[in-house]
């Protein structure tokens, strides 16, 4: 193993095909939970919902409220009719985007697109970094209702199945749109185990971090610290901010949901570990030897091999602790993925 895990290589592990999570659980909160204790690496088998059992009075849990746009659109370019696929990334200002779009060779500057016959239409702007086009769009009407009637759910790439319900992909807390993929940790959670927990004397504080595309991107160079990460836009509000520091302040434990909301404070935080209101764009990338200025603990799902996120869960957790629990979870057949079961780092 290289120094502190900094080689990719070191963050692999052998996934059966099969134990990647095709559909969401019926019901969110009866998945599977496996507890590991960041410490000594013991683990504990639960369902999700024992969640409860674990948080106390006095800890704050912070979720992220992005909600998930349905950004992948199938039309065809004028002209030739040729299928074509555009997936949103970033808006730009009002109707133009940064976009990802497949075929790229038929999607020139000048190429018009047309969808749900003609109900929207776009026209190829501009090449911008990483191939992607800046795309605008032409409608009737809302936006929001266009695209709600048109778009799919850009599910991961690991995702064959078509989603039967667009709102299993989103969490039962999601507020303001902008992510291309679901913050899918807060998934899990189902209303009435929200209300148990406030009821419990635990405070929430919802912050909002836009999850992009960048996040399924693999680590393509060996060496980690060479990784040119993703940039995301996240804000913070006073509210959040005060929940967040009064649990520090008072010796409570800040937990977050998920490696969005992890990545969203711990951006947010000045260094002594206090946060104030702010937004902005973050490509903070936390790996083994990273010093956690607020997160204390990690509600989480299965990652990708040798990807980023299982990086951020090592630099809490260590990487032994997190390759062990990844060993047994396969071992016991837990699913994988953002459909798949969940993980608490206590």
């Amino acid at each position: 193993m290289s120094e502190l895990g900094l080689s990719t290589s070191d963050y692999y592990f052998d996934l059966p095909e099969e134990l990647i999570a095709q559909d969401p659980m019926e019901k969110r909160d009866e998945c599977r939970l496996l507890v590991v204790d960041k410490n000594t690496g013991e683990l504990e088998h639960h369902k999700f919902n024992e969640i409860i059992n674990y948080l106390e009075p006095g800890d704050c849990l912070v979720l992220n409220n992005t909600k998930v746009i349905p950004a992948r659109l199938l039309g065809e370019k004028e002209g030739t009719g040729a299928a074509v696929e555009i997936l949103l990334l970033k808006r730009k200002e009002a109707d133009v985007w940064e976009t990802l779009v497949k075929p790229g060779k038929k999607l020139r500057p000048g190429a018009r697109v047309s969808f749900g016959g003609g109900i929207l239409k776009a026209e190829i702007l501009d090449i911008v970094e990483e191939g992607n086009r800046l795309v605008k769009f032409y409608y009737d009407g809302i936006w929001e209702e266009v695209l709600d009637k048109l778009g799919e759910m850009p599910l991961p790439p690991y995702i064959t199945h078509k989603l039967q319900d667009k709102n299993m992909y989103q969490t039962v807390y999601a507020k303001f749109e902008g992510s291309a993929a679901a913050p899918t940790a807060g998934l899990h959670f189902t209303e009435k185990l929200l209300e148990d927990i406030k009821a419990k004397g635990v405070d929430m504080a919802f912050v909002t971090l836009h999850v992009g595309l960048g996040t399924f991107r693999p680590v393509k160079v060996d060496n980690v610290k060479e990784h040119h990460m993703h940039t995301e836009w996240y804000q913070v509000t006073q509210e959040a901010a005060d929940k967040i520091n009064k649990a520090k302040a008072e010796g409570h434990r800040v937990i977050c949901v998920g490696t969005t909301s992890c990545r969203t404070i711990e951006s947010a935080a000045d260094e002594n570990g206090h946060l104030s209101e702010c937004s902005g764009e973050t490509s903070i990338f936390i790996y083994p030897g990273y010093k956690f200025k607020v997160l204390d603990q990690l509600i989480t799902n299965f990652h990708l091999p040798e990807s980023t996120l299982v990086m951020l869960v090592s630099a809490l957790a260590g990487r032994e602790h997190v390759l062990n629990a990844y060993e047994e979870a396969i071992k016991e057949r837990y699913r994988f993925f953002s459909f798949g079961d969940a993980c608490f780092f206590k």
